[in-house]
């Protein structure tokens, strides 16, 4: 069966899942396999490196070419970006023509706002993480291209690496705040993988 048959029999799109700092694909294991047992075709890649040197662009550069590798140059899909995942996965959309292609946004406990975590580091795309960098004020002043998809924001008020943890919210899109007891748990807890599925759903 191909993406499109599929997407045209099940009703839903291919997802591509982006990581994090310091992560790989792995860290998507669970939430893999709970979109794949509810009929979700899911992609995850893991970006190098991932420990913050590399600037966010260069990451989302990843993430374009991994894309057009798996899923061509037109099939239409959806996208979950974790913590600075949706950092890579918003440059990717607002920057890179992601928006053309991608019909649903879920981003999860990302620092859209930023981390006061990030002013302790010199890592060129940590400190592109700080409250008030020059990368998130670009990003942010046209946010609202995002208006184009369906955009969803989930975040946690015990995350202790989003600080504080309402940087989470954008003020755009579909915001829910869950009740998980920490950052990562986000896309493990039955809480969070409900939170996804049902976005990805909408």
């Amino acid at each position: 069966m191909t993406l499109e048959s599929n997407a045209l029999e099940t009703g839903r799109n291919p997802v591509v899942l982006v990581h994090g700092i310091w992560n790989t694909a792995g860290i998507f294991s669970v939430l893999q396999r709970y979109l794949e047992g509810a009929g979700w075709q899911v992609y995850a890649l893991s970006m190098t490196p991932n420990n913050g040197d590399a600037p966010i662009s260069v990451l989302a550069e990843q993430v374009a070419a991994f894309v057009a590798d798996r899923l061509g140059t037109e099939q239409p899909f959806d996208l979950v970006g974790f913590s600075m995942g949706g950092l890579v996965s918003r440059y990717y959309l607002q920057r890179l023509g992601g928006l053309a292609r991608v019909k649903r946004f879920v981003s999860v406990s990302t620092p859209h706002q930023g981390t006061a975590l990030a002013l302790f580091s010199q890592r060129l795309g940590v400190s592109q993480m700080r409250p008030g960098s020059p990368f998130l004020k670009s990003l942010n002043q046209d946010i609202h291209a995002l208006d184009a998809i369906r955009f969803f924001s989930l975040w946690t008020p015990f995350d202790l690496l989003i600080l504080p943890p309402w940087s989470s919210d954008t003020g755009l899109g579909q915001i829910k705040m869950l009740p998980v007891s920490a950052h990562n748990r986000m896309i493990r807890d039955e809480a969070g993988l409900r939170a996804i599925a049902k976005a990805l759903a909408a």
